[in-house]
């Protein structure tokens, strides 16, 4: 338990650095895209602090032509570092409204052009869509966890409806992530850190442009599906400290 206090008290002090130095560079004229580069190097420098190596297979699935969404599991705070290290086209989170409230962090996040949603409030929530749809028709990718919480006990819950209506109304497809061994490393509402190994898993994307919104169940039935059928025939993390994964983060085709 020491360990990990004194992970998440240097953890803390680099997410203040990089957040300080995300709004300042904003300041200066940065755009989004070189924000969302320094989100990547924090991520990544929390990862390798925290002995966390990731293996990456499907990474021929992301399209790096053209903007997708990307629909993930959730059981981990440390998905979202795993997710900002590895995906590697740019993207712009839709984040829960509770995260752009801490001071700096929130701000930084808000610069770098990530979304917040309030799901407790229709309207608001709509509004946030509809900015992601925004973004989507610039070009960028949009990243979120469709569970919209993290999963307790493993279990990949249900979706949310939100995203795949924005799928739908932008015509993009949608990739199936999954994510396997984060809910080992950091559970549900602990502070400990176990060190551990992660999966990612990219799958084939999946055209909205195929489905209406009548449709839009079917849609949320299949990128589920893959994302669970992924999850229960892959489910054994990596080992920390292999000589597969040494270096951090291995990328598979």
């Amino acid at each position: 338990m020491i360990r990990s206090i004194l992970l998440i008290f240097v953890g803390v002090s680099i997410t203040a650095f990089f957040s300080f130095w995300a709004v300042a560079f904003s300041l200066l004229g940065a755009g989004e895209n070189r924000i969302h580069r320094l989100a990547q190097l924090w991520a990544r420098m929390l990862l390798a602090l925290s002995s966390i190596p990731v293996e990456i297979s499907g990474l021929r699935h992301v399209l790096l032509d053209r903007p997708q969404i990307f629909a993930a599991n959730h059981q981990s705070d440390i998905d979202t570092l795993v997710a900002l290290a590895c995906i590697p086209v740019q993207f712009r989170w839709i984040a829960k409204q509770e995260l752009f409230s801490i001071p700096l962090f929130g701000t930084a996040m808000r610069n770098a052009g990530y979304i917040p949603i309030d799901r407790r409030n229709h309207d608001s929530a709509l509004r946030s869509l509809e900015n992601a749809a925004q973004i989507i028709r610039r070009g960028r990718s949009v990243m979120t966890f469709p569970e919209g919480t993290r999963s307790g006990d493993g279990t990949i819950q249900p979706f949310k409806q939100g995203v795949f209506h924005l799928a739908i109304s932008a015509g993009v497809p949608v990739v199936p992530v999954t994510i396997i061994g984060s809910g080992a490393i950091m559970r549900k509402r602990s502070l400990k850190i176990t060190p551990g190994g992660v999966k990612l898993i990219f799958d084939k994307p999946i055209d909205a442009a195929n489905y209406s919104i009548e449709t839009r169940h079917q849609l949320i039935d299949e990128v589920r599906n893959t994302i669970v059928e992924n999850y229960r025939n892959d489910s054994s993390p990596p080992k920390p400290g292999s000589a597969a994964h040494h270096t951090g983060i291995k990328k598979g085709v």
